[in-house]
């Protein structure tokens, strides 16, 4: 990690974070040799690898190349521009093995971990510096940016791009099968499905890809990132929660559109949705910085790049706030798990199973599948403390669930198992139950 960076320019002014950010990779010089490094290494890479497809190979060598002239402009033309520019050339690297439909493992892989490479060293390392002024927003109990905040959602995209990119190796052709310990060949049904096909590129590559660069983000920026990055934070926030949303709606109609589930996909679905959970206080903390900033004057677009400080007086520090020691405890603040919500899940949980349990098929199945994913991503959702009013969105979730029997023609007993569901849902998304944490302005929106 940088040292710790005084917010003095040479003229003795105050530096606003932007400023300080965009000017870092001229402090790091360093860092631009091993970019140069990797791009010599991908120019060799095609003959040593084998790589059998003349669009990798020139890919890799152009692309190498890019690399080691960025990082020369970086050292001698005093540019940081140039590194930055360097995180994109690593996202294509990421691409483009799906984009040419790599015919080796080796070739894949080798573009894969040099993206990451280059994008953890002109990103990753160089937004890692430290910076002075308070961490704790405003009316808060505690700061949402810190490592143990992060950590979980780390984890999390580290697994979903695990499971990601074992199934875009069969997509590709490098593995025969991929293993399902409940659905049979339920994964290998969708990975084949139309739905899957009607991509132009591997749709599990692009969410490995997805998922490498969340928890790539999840390392950027220091412990006051949601007042120093309010653009990356932005985002993150984007590509976790509503694009993170897309992904889990995808998985929730794969039984509708395919027939069966996939065990990998539930499993990254469902960690997404603690993903969303636990990142909506770090973007609540940013947007409040937001308001704040405009408050004073500055112009949103200046305040989005730049981000703002916030003094010692005016942060949330008083006997009630949370200890910044980054201690396990401290992963999970921000997100409380009431009796009603774990009850809404099982509910959803019960709606999944109930066309086994009952035998029924067709539309009844179709909505008892998806109705019921529904529900457990709302209440899983609703945990992050900032985000509890989206338990609402329950309430026509359970009215529906206690109509649809009736429209579908059910049997007896799945027909009331649907209307005791649907009530009990709508009873159990009343109560917003007890908010452990204070959340500055944000704290009128948690109704």
């Amino acid at each position: 990690m940088a040292d710790s960076t005084q917010n003095q320019d040479d003229g003795g002014g105050m530096q606003e974070p932007g400023e300080m950010m965009l000017n870092h990779p001229l402090k790091e010089l360093w860092i631009q040799y091993g970019i140069i490094s990797l791009g010599i290494w991908l120019v060799f890479s095609p003959n040593a690898h084998g790589y059998e497809s003349a669009l990798m190979t020139w890919s890799d060598v152009v692309t190498g190349l890019v690399l080691v002239a960025l990082g020369v402009v970086t050292i001698w033309r005093k540019n940081p521009w140039a590194s930055y520019a360097s995180g994109g050339v690593g996202v294509w690297l990421l691409l483009a093995p799906l984009v040419f439909h790599a015919p080796t493992a080796a070739a894949y892989l080798n573009d894969t971990l040099v993206g990451i490479l280059v994008i953890m060293f002109s990103v990753i390392i160089m937004m890692r510096m430290e910076m002075d002024g308070a961490t704790v927003p405003s009316g808060w109990s505690y700061n949402p940016s810190t490592a143990a905040q992060r950590f979980p959602l780390i984890a999390l995209g580290m697994f979903g791009f695990f499971a990601s990119q074992y199934m875009a190796a069969y997509q590709l052709g490098y593995i025969n099968h991929v293993w399902d310990p409940f659905f049979g060949d339920g994964t290998v049904q969708i990975l084949d499905s139309r739905v899957s096909k009607a991509f132009p590129v591997s749709d599990a590559g692009l969410g490995a890809v997805a998922y490498a660069i969340e928890a790539l983000m999840g390392f950027m920026g220091d412990k006051s990132r949601w007042r120093t990055m309010p653009w990356m934070v932005t985002f993150f926030g984007i590509v976790v929660i509503p694009l993170g949303f897309v992904q889990v709606l995808l998985v929730i109609t794969q039984p509708v559109l395919v027939g069966t589930w996939c065990t990998l996909c539930l499993l990254s679905a469902f960690g997404m949705l603690w993903m969303i959970s636990l990142t909506v206080d770090e973007v609540a903390a940013m947007v409040q910085l937001l308001d704040r900033r405009t408050d004073e004057g500055a112009s949103l677009w200046h305040a989005f790049w730049m981000g703002g400080h916030l003094s010692e007086e005016d942060a949330g520090l008083n006997g009630d706030t949370r200890s910044e020691r980054d201690r396990p405890a401290g992963m999970f603040w921000g997100v409380s798990i009431p009796w009603y919500l774990i009850a809404s899940m099982a509910i959803g949980f019960w709606l999944m199973l109930s066309p086994t349990v009952f035998g029924t098929g067709g539309l009844l199945a179709d909505s008892s599948h998806l109705a019921g994913a529904l529900v457990v991503s709302i209440a899983v959702i609703a945990t992050g403390e900032p985000a509890r009013a989206a338990r609402f969105v329950n309430v026509p979730l359970g009215a529906w669930i206690a109509v649809a029997p009736w429209l579908f023609g059910a049997p007896t007993l799945a027909t009331w198992s649907g209307v005791v569901a649907g009530v009990l849902l709508i009873l159990l998304s009343v109560p917003r139950g007890q908010i452990r944490d204070q959340y500055g302005f944000w704290q009128e929106y948690i109704v």
